[in-house]
């Protein structure tokens, strides 16, 4: 009969902890054996790869983890006070709504609990006094219950006598958001850690969480206006270095791979593809016709912090990566039959884009995996002729493709040797440098940020970046001189 952990963990055949501990650390060593002799046969050209890259990420992620970013705590209490300042404006003009337009009284604070941050009240407020339709989800239980979650709320929007109160407790859950951001704990030495995971998801990019000793979080998804915080060590200075629209000239790339067609690749290097994108779904704006004006109005503010070129930046990943006028009109507060003709024009305009939806199903159903051109190979084990799997397996070509590209740069970049490696975003890099060194390092880095693609027919594809450089992780405005502007930079030293 087999023994297992549990047998030899049991109390009555242990005669101390320290034969306990043994016990642990010999199981331990056996099952990590068992896993190799399990795992080595999977490796091949392409699998070890795969693993090989993994195994060169683990020097630099480490030493980003342990280095953090500093904090300027005085800007962090700055904008922390300004958040709360916001948020004791923005509820006293919520009670004098619900208690004087709505007649609701009983939406009262309750110790430090807000009443706009309960569920219960802010369902009873627009389902029961405003007589609202009743939108529901199901529950963990599998019930519907009604609910007021985001999504609900801008759907409830549309309801003339609501909008005043849910634009209250919606920029009120945001502004909650940004200070909770604002308050991730600081380490003693001033500084924000991230524990970045090389292995979190299925395409090659990272995921991030708290850090070993519990503080920090996830820093990879900060938004503009919270930037300032973070600042570069005295002498150094940030460089902030994009891949430029890499999921989208990525999709072009395998376009040309599978069908030899470059109408989407060409597009993609041709100009901004976002902001045409943003033409092509608001032709009725009064776009100016140069590069210029046009980009300066497809960046003008359209839903929450997002600009429309944003919006519209996830309208073509999401049409790329085969989301429905329906789904995408969610993400995008774009209205869906707006979204459905642009998507009509897209694909007439692009038609290998739905043909590699095509091919990806094929792909499928007669394998069961996809190779991406930067050879990591992807089983999929959902249901292959299901809608589901298909829209996983198209997002996981150019969203891996973008994850080993930004991967293998910061490789070449930690391997350089002049600079530090602060923080990596899905298609970022965060680095500083000693500033005096700025255009010795600069050239080195972006060179070393370049990986080159040679796809069929001999054609050599190499996502383009983009490069800014400053003293803070935001960028440069008439009230922030210390952010991140174009290289080469003029400014001269840091502003006090």
């Amino acid at each position: 009969m087999k023994t297992t952990r549990t047998d030899l963990l049991r109390p009555d055949t242990l005669k101390s902890e320290t034969e306990k501990l043994w016990i642990y650390n010999g199981l331990d060593c056996c099952v990590t054996l068992e896993v190799l002799e399990a795992t080595l046969p999977q490796l091949d050209n392409l699998t070890g790869g795969t693993y090989n890259l993994s195994r060169a990420l683990q020097a630099p992620v480490l030493e980003m983890n342990m280095r953090g970013v500093l904090i300027d705590e005085r800007e962090r209490q700055r904008a922390i006070v300004d958040y709360r300042n916001d948020t004791e404006r923005l509820e006293e003009q919520l009670r004098n709504i619900v208690w004087e337009g709505a007649g609701y009284t009983a939406f009262k604070d309750s110790g430090k609990t807000k009443a706009w941050r309960s569920n219960n009240l802010v369902a009873t407020l627009l389902y029961d006094v405003i007589r609202l339709p009743e939108i529901r989800k199901r529950n963990e239980r599998g019930a519907l219950v009604r609910t007021v979650n985001r999504e609900a709320l801008e759907r409830l929007q549309s309801h003339f006598i609501a909008y005043p109160i849910i634009s209250h407790i919606l920029a009120l859950r945001d502004i909650g958001k940004k200070i909770s951001v604002l308050e991730t704990e600081v380490d003693s030495d001033g500084r924000v850690r991230t524990s970045y995971n090389i292995a979190g998801t299925t395409t090659g990019r990272f995921s991030s969480s708290l850090n070993d000793f519990g503080s920090g979080g996830n820093l990879q998804n900060i938004e503009e206006r919270l930037r300032r915080v973070f600042i570069s060590d005295p002498g150094m200075k940030f460089a902030n270095i994009d891949l430029e629209q890499a999921d989208s000239r990525n999709i072009g790339a395998l376009c040309w791979n599978v069908y030899r067609d470059d109408l989407y690749l060409n597009a993609c290097e041709s100009g901004d593809l976002h902001t045409t994108v943003a033409k092509m779904s608001r032709p009725s704006l009064s776009w100016p016709g140069d590069r210029k004006g046009d980009r300066d109005l497809a960046e003008q503010p359209y839903y929450r912090h997002h600009s429309l070129r944003h919006m519209c930046k996830m309208l073509g990943h999401g049409t790329n990566y085969m989301g429905s006028a329906f789904e995408m009109s969610r993400q995008t507060k774009i209205e869906q039959g707006v979204i459905k003709e642009f998507q009509e024009l897209y694909f007439r305009t692009f038609p290998a884009i739905p043909k590699l939806h095509e091919w990806v199903k094929t792909q499928l159903i007669e394998t069961g995996h996809l190779v991406t051109p930067l050879l990591r190979k992807r089983w999929f084990f959902g249901k292959r002729d299901e809608n589901d799997t298909l829209k996983q397996a198209v997002a996981f070509l150019g969203q891996s493709m973008t994850a080993d590209e930004m991967n293998h740069a910061m490789v070449k970049t930690w391997n350089l040797g002049v600079a530090q490696l602060l923080m990596q975003g899905h298609d970022s890099l965060l680095i500083q440098y000693p500033e005096e060194k700025e255009n010795e390092i600069i050239p080195q880095v972006l060179e070393a940020m370049r990986v080159p693609i040679e796809l069929e027919g001999g054609r050599v594809f190499c996502v383009p970046v983009d490069v800014k450089v400053g003293w803070n992780w935001a960028n440069k405005t008439e009230d922030n001189p210390n952010g991140l502007a174009k290289y080469p930079d003029d400014r001269g030293g840091r502003s006090p």
